[in-house]
């Protein structure tokens, strides 16, 4: 029920994401686009709660509730950030607005992904505390082993993706020819 109710999460998540920016600017109705751009962080709330009831009800932790944690970290780091970077992308091809600035080259780029790295420390710092919390609550009742495993795995995201940052620093990206940086 865990894997379903994440799979249903993320599909809402863009299903919301779609309404939202349709109501925005196809339908020319910015306020209602916004209410249903809003109602996105209810589905991570319910992943949550169920993710708890679970774990409250006797499974045993497992896979499931460590993905659970993890996406419930993402969404909270990256959520907001995807929303606002599609609706500058929607503004520009549905609305005539100005083109969204891209990450850039050299400097600028480099800058960019340390910024976005920040965010997957944010992402990983929620699902770690998330995950404790779980480990916590099951306590010596149940093999916490998977869940602990998930820790690992967000601090490898997290040391996975400051190599690139690291890359992006020592190596930048340079502009194609033409082009400022």
């Amino acid at each position: 029920m865990i894997v379903a109710l994440i799979i249903a999460c993320e599909v809402g998540f863009w299903v919301l994401l779609v309404a939202g920016l349709a109501l925005r600017y196809l339908a020319k109705k910015p306020r209602l686009g916004a209410a249903v751009l809003l109602c996105e962080p209810v589905m991570e709330l319910v992943l949550l709660v169920v993710t708890t009831l679970d774990l409250k009800n006797g499974a045993a932790p497992d896979w499931k509730h460590g993905l659970a944690a993890l996406y419930i970290g993402y969404t909270v780091a990256y959520g907001h950030y995807t929303i606002k970077w599609l609706d500058g992308h929607a503004a520009h091809r549905l609305a005539g607005g100005p083109k969204p600035a891209g990450a850039g080259y050299g400097r600028a780029r480099a800058a960019h992904e340390w910024r976005l790295w920040i965010r997957t420390v944010i992402a990983a710092a929620v699902a770690l505390g998330l995950l404790q919390s779980a480990i916590w609550y099951v306590g010596d009742a149940g093999d916490v082993s998977s869940l602990e495993a998930w820790q690992y795995g967000a601090l490898r995201a997290v040391a996975i993706h400051a190599l690139v940052a690291v890359a992006y620093t020592v190596w930048p990206k340079k502009a194609p020819a033409g082009r400022v940086s």
